[in-house]
């Protein structure tokens, strides 16, 4: 049992984090290298680790980043690509045309859009595209942010092709003999286990998080409609659509999830949203009455930043973008067909799918990846997938693009060079916070009865909360999420954290860990990370606060759902799962 004062050093580099993160609000960039030097510096003086353990940790920690960032690359290349071409106004177009009803576009653009988005690319991404893809169609700016935030949480738990499951939940569970070890005994390999955590993630999204297009619209047109009498008679009126469209998302999504994490928020967009386009063309559920904002004049001056509604501000920077003529011999915006815009994703899906379940693929494809073992001689050991996660076949399909598109020299350069800048604040954030997590993480591998700094954390954790854990999972990963601005960042940190906890407390890991992979998606709600990229977008910097305080009503919606979910399945349905 350790010490309270084991326990406060343990806790440093976490809460350390948290205080420059969200107290002090300064960049990960300039947080999470302090706080892995903490953690290094505890290791070395508390723990006792050798300097070779320090060493190892981190470079399965950086080799893990890399990985990471291989990924968010390639889903950033593809999506800047498809910008440049006017692929992705030409999308947008085809959501725009079907309804003037904002009730509709939010559930269509802010819903649907921003949740394919987050399943392709993840990272903060949607909310900072579909913010000024609504801004360009009327809305103003403050309700654009709002909408894209709430609308693509649900894809939040498997964005960027399922990475925050894949690197966040699996590779670290894997990486301590301890933990390994434990999921083995209980009949799992970690990949195994990390799809029961996939489907139980699922499950609580399917059954909380169907409302979300309800709520979309009604946090829209409550705190963005008749300024003299608020009401939410306007989203009522709506309900129908957004239920339909809440459970024809959530069907594909949990049905995917069984297979792979990889594909629940892209299936679910796709599939669902298609469902929802047909269903509107036929006449099904479109408003009796258009509903829209009032008058510009009577708007209240922090609704609107720098950037007019109406305008753009290069959001779509391709040769489509305002324009309807064709560019560079290319295919423009106005000619392409929505089938051809859809393309590149399209088979993007179709690779993902053959080269997981065709055999001998798999095993063939994971043979071309670098790998240290042992490092150092600690036993420790880490690599790379080059060609089996999803950043090279995003790299792919972002090569096709350009003949597809005929897209000049000048625009494959402007989208590369895009993707590239884009990886510089991740890359110094992902390094040093994976790396810190490692050291906690392995800070008990050098010697056999010395404990983790994770495992006491958690350990203590359960002793002071008890029976009522289930009920707080979730909010443990929104906070790491809050924190860091990542859902795959926030389960590398609190996911062993939260396995540990359930396995003291004799709870089924499943169920918690799934509970912390929500969580880290509610938490990207008030991450100041993506309410500041959203912001940026539709030039509406230095409103954080009121955005954040505003989230705050479906974090807490969703958090609680979560947690009396999660302790009824823990208690009650399912207490005697591993």
């Amino acid at each position: 049992m350790a010490s309270p004062a084991e326990l406060v050093l343990a806790a440093t580099p976490l809460v350390l984090a948290g205080v420059l993160l969200v107290g002090l609000l300064w960049p990960a960039t300039r947080a999470m290298p302090i706080a892995y030097v903490t953690a290094l510096i505890v290791g070395y003086f508390v723990w006792d680790m050798p300097g070779e353990y320090l060493f190892a940790a981190s470079a399965v920690g950086a080799m893990t980043a890399i990985q990471i960032l291989w990924i968010v690359f390639g889903a950033l290349l593809l999506l800047y690509t498809l910008m440049q071409a006017g692929a992705f106004d030409r999308i947008n177009q085809g959501f725009a045309k079907i309804s003037d009803d904002r009730r509709v576009q939010i559930v269509l653009i802010g819903f649907f859009l921003a949740a394919f988005i987050e399943g392709a690319a993840g990272f903060g991404t949607p909310a900072a595209v579909v913010a000024p893809l609504l801004l360009a169609l009327g809305f103003p700016a403050l309700a654009a942010v709002i909408a894209g935030l709430v609308g693509h949480i649900l894809a939040v738990t498997y964005g960027a092709v399922g990475t925050p499951i894949i690197i966040g939940i699996q590779d670290p569970l894997g990486s301590t003999d301890a933990t390994s070890t434990a999921i083995s005994e209980g009949g799992f390999t970690v990949q195994e286990f990390s799809l029961e955590v996939a489907v139980w993630a699922a499950t609580y999204h399917t059954l909380v998080g169907f409302v979300m297009p309800l709520f979309a619209v009604g946090m829209v047109v409550y705190f963005f409609g008749d300024m003299d009498e608020r009401s939410l008679k306007p989203a009522w009126e709506v309900a129908p659509l957004c239920l339909f469209s809440g459970i024809a998302f959530v069907i594909p999504y949990w049905l995917s999830a069984q297979i792979s994490a990889e594909f629940p928020s892209l299936m679910g967009a796709m599939v669902g949203g298609a469902i929802v386009v047909t269903a509107l063309k036929a006449g099904y559920f479109v408003p009796d009455e258009e509903w829209d904002f009032p008058d510009r004049e009577e708007w209240p001056a922090h609704w609107v930043g720098t950037i007019e509604p109406g305008q753009t501000n290069g959001a779509g920077t391709g040769r489509g973008a305002g324009d309807a003529t064709v560019a560079d011999g290319g295919v423009g915006t106005a000619n392409m067909s929505l089938l051809r815009a859809w393309a590149p994703y399209i088979l993007l899906v179709v690779l993902l799918v053959v080269t997981r379940v065709v055999e001998p693929l798999p095993s063939i494809l994971q043979q071309f990846g670098t790998e240290w073992s042992n490092i150092l001689g600690t036993g420790l050991s880490g690599g790379i997938d080059w060609v089996y996660v999803p950043g090279f076949w995003l790299f792919v399909c972002a090569l096709i693009a350009i003949p597809l598109y005929s897209m000049s020299g000048e625009e494959v350069k402007a989208a590369w060079t895009e993707a590239g800048q884009k990886l510089i604040a991740p890359l110094i954030a992902l390094v040093f916070v994976i790396a810190m997590v490692q050291v906690m993480l392995q800070s008990g591998a050098h010697a056999d009865g010395t404990e983790s700094m994770i495992f006491v954390l958690a350990q203590a954790t359960a002793d002071a909360v008890g029976p009522a854990y289930p009920f707080i999972a979730a909010l443990i990963g929104a906070l790491g999420a809050a924190m860091a601005g990542s859902n795959t960042v926030s389960n590398i940190t609190f996911g062993g954290f939260q396995f540990e906890a359930a396995t003291q407390l004799g709870l089924p890991t499943q169920i918690i860990v799934g509970a912390q992979a929500v969580g880290g998606a509610i938490g990207n709600l008030v991450a100041i990370h993506n309410v500041v990229a959203a912001l940026a977008t539709v030039g509406l910097v230095g409103h954080e606060g009121r955005v954040m305080r505003l989230n705050l009503i479906p974090l807490i919606y969703y958090a609680v759902g979560v947690g009396i979910v999660a302790t009824v399945f823990s208690y009650v349905i399912f207490p005697g799962l591993f």
